[in-house]
């Protein structure tokens, strides 16, 4: 029997949620994603500290934030050489709610990875899914610069993203998990709420049974996973991005899978249309507090490890 790692294979694109290359490599997944948490992660290790030493030293004169973008690719350019796909580079979150710098931030991202001779199919621009974010999207894709919207965690966000015609969005699973159990407290119950029953479950199926229902074409890719089982009840999802922990797990183990997600059942669910204006945007956002508290939260985290960052390339100076 193979396992069920081979066995998601066949209903959905396997992605590498890591920096770490020896966990590519083992797991071969088709894409790899990264965030400012997994870089600054990686380059604590001693494996991988000598590349932030390196990109230091290449370019004594550059900005902290050229800085920074350089290193990013580095780690981009060493995954685009493991996997066949694309890679997903993070636009620094401190640029969350500036639509003009995002858009230049991006640019000069894939500006580095053409310089390095990667085709722009081969990169995915990571921006966190705020009205701003969206809007800057909206631009680079009519530009070619192919994005991947993140920290998404409603419908709403992810119809505005549809709107802009955004390659791919990031729906995450195991921070919607968390905040559901943290708000019940003693009431929760593990069992009644996990599988197809967990809430961040719930929410992606929600939104790729919207978006095949619409024929919308933007690539769903489940992300934040707490367990296997989210990952299973989400088999048939377009990608799913998994830790090297998770892939491990569902490599060791052997059992039979069937997709959970199909375009017929998304098909026979009768959603309804929302707006995706920016007023209906924020509105709808506003209230939703699991998804404003999420998306706020998430910024402000890799806000911070973005500081830390920026302080590990200070102390290479």
């Amino acid at each position: 029997m193979a396992s069920l790692l081979e066995s998601l294979r066949k209903y959905t694109t396997v992605v590498a949620d890591t920096g770490d290359f020896e966990s590519m490599k083992r797991y071969q997944p088709t894409d790899a994603t990264t965030n400012p948490s997994l870089i600054l992660k990686a380059v604590q290790q001693e494996v991988y500290r000598p590349m932030l030493a390196r990109c230091v030293h290449a370019h004594p004169n550059a900005s902290k934030e050229a800085l920074v973008d350089h290193l990013l690719v580095a780690f981009g350019k060493e995954i685009l050489s493991i996997v066949p796909g694309r890679v997903s580079t993070e636009v620094d979150a401190r640029l969350s709610f500036d639509t003009r710098a995002t858009i230049d931030r991006a640019r000069q991202i894939m500006a580095l990875y053409e310089a390095e001779g990667f085709d722009r199919e081969r990169v995915l621009i990571k921006i966190a899914a705020t009205w701003e974010g969206i809007q800057a999207a909206r631009v680079l894709e009519s530009e070619g610069i192919r994005c991947n919207l993140t920290l998404l965690f409603s419908l709403s966000q992810a119809v505005a993203c549809a709107d802009a015609r955004v390659q791919l969005i990031s729906p995450f699973v195991g921070r919607i998990y968390d905040w559901h159990k943290k708000q019940q407290g003693s009431a929760w119950d593990e069992a009644a709420s996990s599988g197809r029953h967990d809430p961040g479950v719930l929410s992606v199926t929600k939104i790729y049974n919207y978006y095949k229902f619409f024929g919308i074409t933007t690539e769903i890719m489940g992300a934040s996973f707490r367990n296997t089982g989210q990952i299973l009840a989400l088999a048939g999802c377009d990608l799913l991005t998994i830790s090297p922990e998770l892939l491990g797990s569902l490599n060791d183990a052997q059992e039979s899978l069937a997709a959970s997600l199909t375009p017929e059942n998304a098909r026979a669910s009768q959603p309804q249309a929302l707006p995706c204006d920016e007023q209906s945007f924020r509105f709808l956002l506003n209230e939703d507090a699991m998804a404003s508290e999420k998306l706020s939260e998430g910024i402000r985290a890799f806000v911070a490890d973005a500081r830390k960052l920026d302080a590990l390339i200070d102390a290479q100076r």
